[in-house]
């Protein structure tokens, strides 16, 4: 793979030296939160530390799909997901060199660009957080990584939990083309589309469940925020990818009790 298996590049390395802070100075953060969410997750007792990011340009093949058969087209669902997991990985490599504890807001992206039509860029970037009462990290020993928002983040602690990794599951899946004889039998009529139910039906289900397998991995309680995506990108509407993605979590601990907020009742003078 090279230069140096894609490390990260020397001008990340420059911009994470400033992060850090050199001389005995300290350094300054950057951060994508929004006013509303830095004072929420500073609130929480995270302090950010820097805007990390990964990023993977990756030639996506091709798989022929068999004109009238359903199925999962398994190359590209393994290109797609190692294509995101390169990413994800070089934004934790940014995390663990400013001495994070988990990173906030992350967002997966993918950006086609004129140099290849099977090319893409898959971008992973985020806000990475240091805890102020001791590590946060998860069992891995790794930071955690999650895409809640800023205020979302604050309610998960301030409820008892901490997020310990992004969980995802993909599945493209190739949506068998119907007979001349059924398309001819279904005109004017209202009819479900067996073969069409079915084939959506089973992709969703194979991403959830590689989502949820990854969350077993991670040794979670649950899955918060999850969202499940839809994307033909470049393949054209019979063929698309179904893309599961979530934040694992695991409970502080059973004497944890729910922070309430407080209603503050203004009767006038």
């Amino acid at each position: 793979m090279s230069p140096e298996e894609i490390g990260l590049p020397e001008e990340a390395e420059h911009r994470l030296a400033e992060l850090r802070g050199q001389g005995g100075q300290a350094g300054i953060f950057t951060s994508d939160l929004s006013v509303n969410e830095f004072l929420l997750v500073k609130e929480a007792g995270f302090d950010p530390v820097g805007l990390v990011v990964g990023s993977s340009i990756y030639h996506i093949g091709f798989q022929a799909p068999r004109w009238g058969q359903s199925q999962e087209m398994t190359n590209l669902s393994q290109a797609m997901y190692h294509a995101r997991e390169l990413a994800m990985s070089r934004m934790e490599a940014e995390a663990e060199d400013l001495g994070a504890d988990g990173v906030v807001g992350v967002r997966l992206d993918i950006n086609f660009y004129e140099f290849g039509q099977h090319s893409a860029e898959f971008i992973a970037i985020g806000t990475a957080v240091k805890g102020r009462q001791g590590s946060a990290r998860n069992a891995a020993g790794k930071p955690f990584t999650s895409d809640l928002s800023g205020q979302d983040f604050w309610t998960l602690v301030q409820s008892g939990y901490l997020p310990l990794g992004l969980v995802m599951g993909t599945c493209v899946y190739h949506v068998g083309r119907r007979s001349l004889s059924g398309w001819l039998g279904s005109l004017g009529q209202n009819q479900e589309l067996p073969n069409f139910t079915q084939g959506l039906y089973q992709a969703r289900e194979l991403a959830m469940a590689r989502m949820q397998a990854e969350a077993t991995e991670h040794q979670a309680q649950g899955i918060v925020g999850v969202q499940l995506k839809e994307e033909s990108h470049l393949w054209g509407s019979h063929t698309i990818e179904f893309f599961a993605v979530g934040t694992a979590v695991r409970p502080l601990g059973e004497e944890h009790e729910i922070a309430r907020p407080q209603m503050v009742l203004d009767l006038g003078g």
